[in-house]
């Protein structure tokens, strides 16, 4: 049987380079009420992060985007999940649980080992909170301020420890 004829949809994640980070600028643009920098795009293709940062297919399609960074704070190694994001007609396809899950399962067997894993979501972000919640995050506070030119600028601050 062909891949064609089959109604088993692929998802599959690309590493990115110089040559896709175009596709994934693009998708920031319509995906995130944010411009991000230049060491934003810079620092994403870093080999350290390969793991953590992914174009999302779907059926050969650059759909979407998941982007992370290590940090050291409070003598912890975490994963900051700085963006990740899914166009909207290909959302609730499990394409955003796929992601995390990717990211996740190399946050676990990562060495150092990586303590948790957080982010941000700006508070008016209801659908994405219960993204998150649903994926295993807990809302630990609420960051005041944190978003400097976009309305409403307040944050969830969402983690999850890694098993």
């Amino acid at each position: 049987m062909s891949s064609s004829s089959s109604k088993q949809s692929r998802v599959s994640f690309a590493s990115l380079t110089e040559n896709n980070l175009g596709t994934v600028r693009k998708l920031n643009s319509v995906l995130f009420p944010i411009k991000y920098s230049e060491k934003f795009y810079q620092d994403i293709l870093a080999p350290e992060v390969d793991e953590f940062c992914k174009l999302v297919y779907y059926n050969d399609i650059p759909v979407g985007t998941i982007c992370c960074r290590f940090e050291n704070k409070d003598d912890q190694n975490q994963l900051y999940l700085m963006t990740m994001g899914v166009l909207a007609p290909y959302r609730s396809r499990g394409l955003g649980s796929k992601a995390l899950e990717l990211v996740l399962a190399a946050a676990s067997s990562h060495r150092p080992k990586i303590d948790k894993v957080y982010l941000h979501v700006q508070v008016s972000n209801d659908e994405a909170k219960k993204f998150y919640e649903a994926n295993g995050f807990t809302l630990v506070s609420t960051h005041e301020g944190y978003y400097k030119k976009i309305t409403p600028s307040d944050a969830w601050v969402l983690e999850k420890v890694v098993a």
